[in-house]
C-alpha cells in the first residue's frame, strides 16, 4: 500500500483540477482558484512523499504530468473561457459570433501547458531550475488575475485585447528558452539564497498591498527577476 500513497496524492491533484474546471464553467472563479491552489498543494507533496518513502516510479512521473495538465492547464483555460464568454467585444466584431467561437481560443493555455510538461519530462537541464514558466505559476497568474480583478476586469475598454495579448504571452513564456530560478533551497544559509529571500520578501509586500491580485503581480515579478538574473550572469564582469 505504501508505494501507492504518492500516486493517490497525485490523483487528488487531478481531481482538484476537475473540480476547479467545473466551478470555472459555472462562473464561480473564487472556488475555481481555491481548487487550483489545492491541486498545487497536492502537486507539491506527491513528489516529496515519493522521495521520503523511496517509492518513486516511472508511472508516478507520467501520472503527475497528466494531473498537472488538468489542474494547471485545463482549469485556468476554463476560467479564461468564461471571461471570453461574458466580456464586451469591440464594436467592429460581431459580438454574438464572438461569444460562440472566440472563447475556445482560451484552451491554447491547456495545449501549451501540455507541451511545457512534455518538454520538462525530457529536459535534463531542469533539475535545479526551470526553462520556461512552470505550469503551476501560469495557472496561479490567471486565476489570481481573474479573481483579483473582479468586476474591474469587465470595465476595461480594451479587455478583449488585453486578455488575448496576455494569453499569447503566457503560452509563449511556458515553452520559451528563458531560465527561471526555482524556489527550492539546498541549504538554509543566507549565502546563495539572497535572490530567493529578496523575492519572498518583495512578494509578501505585494500580497499585503494587492491581496489576491498580488499573486498575479508576483508571477510577473518572478519572470522579470529571472530574466534580470540571467542577463547579469551572461554579462561579463567589467
Amino acid at each position: 500500500m505504501i508505494q501507492h500513497i504518492p500516486n493517490f496524492i497525485t490523483c487528488c491533484n487531478l481531481v482538484s483540477g476537475c473540480i476547479a474546471t467545473s466551478f470555472a464553467f459555472a462562473g464561480d472563479m473564487r472556488l475555481a482558484m481555491l481548487w487550483i491552489i489545492a491541486g498545487a498543494v497536492f502537486d507539491f507533496f506527491d513528489g516529496m512523499v515519493a522521495r521520503l518513502l523511496n517509492v518513486s516510479s516511472p508511472i508516478g512521473k507520467e501520472l503527475d504530468s497528466l494531473a498537472d495538465v488538468v489542474t494547471f492547464g485545463v482549469a485556468p483555460s476554463a476560467m479564461l473561457y468564461y471571461q471570453f464568454s461574458v466580456i464586451d467585444y469591440p464594436a467592429w466584431l460581431n459580438a454574438d459570433i464572438c461569444r460562440v467561437v472566440l472563447p475556445y481560443v482560451a484552451f491554447s493555455i491547456a495545449a501549451f501547458s501540455a507541451l511545457r510538461l512534455a518538454k520538462f519530462n525530457i529536459d535534463e537541464r531542469q533539475t535545479s531550475s526551470f526553462v520556461g514558466l512552470p505550469t503551476p505559476a501560469n495557472a496561479l497568474f490567471w486565476s489570481a488575475l481573474i479573481v483579483g480583478s473582479g468586476a474591474r476586469l469587465y470595465s476595461l475598454p480594451y479587455v478583449f485585447w488585453l486578455l488575448i495579448i496576455l494569453m499569447v504571452l503566457s503560452c509563449w513564456i511556458m515553452v520559451a528558452e528563458i531560465p527561471i530560478f526555482a524556489l527550492k533551497v539546498k541549504h538554509w544559509t543566507v549565502k546563495g539564497n539572497e535572490v530567493r529571500i529578496f523575492f519572498l520578501l518583495t512578494s509578501l509586500i505585494l500580497l499585503l498591498l494587492f491581496r489576491v491580485l498580488g499573486f498575479a503581480i508576483i508571477i510577473v515579478w518572478y519572470i522579470v527577476l529571472s530574466i534580470v538574473m540571467n542577463h547579469r550572469e551572461k554579462t561579463p564582469n567589467k
